[in-house]
């Protein structure tokens, strides 16, 4: 063989392993995009998940206090979005704890509600759509994290540009629910 020869096979071998590398690693980064758009979508499936919730809740207190029905009722109608952001989860989180607050001194001024089976159960599953939306938030935020170092690191940070992947924010941990008491302390076990 001549120097040509290897020359070009030396070439097209470099060329294939570059093209497979582009490949392999387009589809690794279209893989985290697609696993972050869908755990953004769980936390929102679970965000509605609670405001249902939260709404049943309000409305077992219709009986109790016309006030606070009506004043719980128009929060939830201004804050609720079933297609959140992540800065409209942020409020949302906020708005949720507000409303459980509410909740609490409703029922600590109506035993009778606080006693109630259907409360009591409401306010169980309530808990676990939380812990369910603390999951969501840790697998969204580990793929985004993923996600950042493959669109950051070289040499894949070249082919994330050349495709326009780009790093995303992590959802921050809202200081005011990490502080908060939990539904559990605020309602019982």
């Amino acid at each position: 063989m001549s120097g040509g020869t290897i020359a070009i096979i030396v070439i097209v071998a470099i060329l294939v392993i570059a093209v497979g590398y582009i490949w392999s690693t387009q589809r690794s980064l279209v893989a985290l995009d697609e696993k972050m758009k869908n755990a953004f979508g769980q936390i929102n499936v679970q965000l509605k998940t609670r405001w249902d919730a939260v709404t049943n809740l309000v409305e077992m207190t219709k009986q109790y206090t016309k006030h606070e029905h009506d004043t719980l009722t128009d929060v939830i109608a201004q804050r609720r979005n079933d297609n959140a952001t992540p800065e409209q989860m942020a409020d949302q989180e906020n708005a949720i704890q507000t409303v459980l607050s509410r909740l609490n001194a409703v029922a600590e001024a109506y035993p009778d509600l606080k006693a109630n089976d259907m409360f009591k159960d409401t306010m169980a599953g309530i808990r676990q759509y939380e812990e369910n939306v603390r999951l969501s938030r840790m697998v969204y935020n580990d793929s985004v994290t993923k996600m950042n170092m493959m669109v950051r690191q070289f040499p894949s940070s070249l082919v994330a540009s050349m495709l326009h992947f780009t790093t995303h924010d992590l959802l921050p941990e809202d200081a005011s629910v990490a502080q908060a008491p939990s539904v559990s302390d605020i309602f019982g076990k």
